[in-house]
């Protein structure tokens, strides 16, 4: 059974096992911390104003949700999780260089055995931060945003073939997809069912050599590609 490792800037990534499928088998969210709004006193004055609603001060609350819903943290840093970050889905995107890492542990002990997963990113990368993580590291990575998993978009039909990770409905539509002229056995495709990352996430994932034919559906939700040719939906 193929097996497929990769090193990330020295740190030892979970083993990907080829062609197995897993039995277990976006743009608002909750990453920034939490505030008061002045609810209570927008509506007493509405009240007090005989019911009228004061639009300027919905309007701003409103503003200042949105704002904290979509904010983010940098990319270069240790992250303790719960004060320094919240629980949640993020995304990076627009890494160009391959320099980007970023890894979950739980602890801050820095030792191979505290670390739950890991990657070296090119493109855009989504990572769930789970309650039970200690410490969310990022290095060389554009900044990161929070985003919901269940925000829908104008999914594409086309993707980078070296775009990194989609959201499935968000950012690309479900569909058949093709890639040609891969090389090398240096393209390399995943479907996953969360952005966990762990082994147990992945439903099924292949390097391929010439031509790729992956059929994408509403079953996964994200799907990844590196160091292949361009996709293309064709059903």
């Amino acid at each position: 059974m193929g097996m497929k490792g990769k090193v990330a800037l020295g740190a030892v990534v979970g083993v990907v096992v080829i062609g197995v499928v897993s039995a277990n088998a976006g743009d608002n969210g909750d990453g920034g911390t939490s505030g008061g709004t002045g609810k209570g006193s927008s509506a007493s004055a509405e009240r007090e104003a005989g019911g009228k609603k004061n639009t300027k001060t919905t309007k701003d609350t409103d503003k200042a949700e949105v704002a904290e819903k979509k904010a983010a943290f940098a990319g270069d840093g240790d992250f303790q999780v719960g004060s320094d970050i919240k629980p949640g889905t993020y995304r990076t995107t627009g890494n160009s260089d391959g320099m980007c890492y970023w890894e979950r542990a739980k602890d801050a002990s820095g030792e191979m055995d505290s670390l739950l997963a890991n990657d070296n990113v090119t493109g855009t990368s989504y990572v769930t931060v789970k309650s039970t993580d200690k410490l969310f590291k990022s290095s060389d990575c554009n900044d990161w945003e929070a985003v919901d998993e269940k925000a829908k978009g104008s999914p594409a039909a086309r993707m980078s073939g070296d775009g990194g990770m989609f959201a499935i409905g968000a950012d690309i539509a479900p569909g058949t997809y093709k890639s040609t002229g891969n090389a090398d056995d240096s393209c390399y495709w995943e479907r996953t069912k969360d952005a966990e990352h762990g082994v147990e996430s992945i439903l099924a994932n292949d390097n391929v050599n010439g031509t790729a034919v992956v059929r994408i559906s509403t079953s996964g939700a994200y799907f990844k590609t590196t160091g292949c040719k361009d996709w293309k939906k064709t059903g």
